[in-house]
């Protein structure tokens, strides 16, 4: 975790020098769709995020969390056996029968209270462990910061993330709906992290970070929860 910690400082001090050797050949057409992304943030999708923050009792908050974590298990399992990770993917495929089931649904995480801690893999992450190189950053509408490999990659991560296991159509609108503000909400805390010029920011962190996970496959989403409470000292799901 420390090693994250150390990436985010790195950027905050470093944006000059990452913009001088970042592949970003797209940076004009990607300033604009930052920029239009970034309005459409702070008019509807951010107060909809502090309103939720507000509002929402923190148990809820928490078991919506979970839900969301335990959709994404077998992403990461199906990349964890592509990238010949077979014991962890037998202990991921046991969190996610555990939490599936006496976890309701994943409401509760009952597997890391046993011992089995969450793992973060999707097939971008797998691409990058297979040697595809990253390409150049792109910005992408509604997804935000990524690679060219990580944009080829992201149907497969995002049809195996819940939608596979979900064929209604308008439960797939509501959940998609319900994980962006989810998400949105726990990074209205890591935001604050960010100094100068926004656009370099994300794109350092994006890219350090994406690079970290690459090499080393068993980091969990700690820019999400640890970083957070280890820099703040309060609960981001807090009320």
């Amino acid at each position: 975790m420390k090693r994250f910690l150390f990436l985010f400082f790195i950027s905050a001090f470093s944006i000059a020098e990452d913009a001088e050797t970042a592949v970003d050949p797209f940076e004009s057409t990607n300033r604009i769709i930052f920029q239009i992304s970034d309005d459409l943030d702070t008019v509807v999708l951010k107060p909809v995020a502090e309103i939720y923050r507000d509002t929402t009792p923190k148990f809820v908050k928490n078991s919506l969390t979970n839900f969301f974590y335990n959709l994404s298990e077998v992403d990461t399992i199906v990349n964890q056996l592509l990238q010949g990770k077979i014991v962890l993917a037998g202990q991921d495929t046991l969190r996610f029968l555990i939490n599936s089931t006496i976890g309701i649904g994943g409401f509760f995480d009952v597997a890391t209270k046993v011992g089995l801690e969450r793992h973060d893999e999707d097939f971008g992450q797998t691409l990058g462990y297979w040697g595809v190189p990253s390409g150049p950053y792109v910005f992408l509408p509604v997804i935000g910061p990524s690679t060219v490999r990580d944009s080829f990659s992201k149907p497969t991560s995002w049809f195996l993330s819940g939608n596979l296991s979900v064929s209604d159509d308008e439960a797939k609108i509501i959940i998609n709906l319900l994980d962006a503000v989810e998400t949105r909400e726990r990074l209205l805390v890591a935001e604050k992290l960010i100094v100068g010029d926004k656009y370099e920011f994300v794109k350092s962190v994006y890219l350090q970070t994406r690079n970290d996970l690459v090499f080393d496959g068993e980091v969990e989403d700690e820019f999400l929860t640890d970083l957070e409470l280890d820099l703040f000292s309060e609960d981001p799901l807090s009320n």
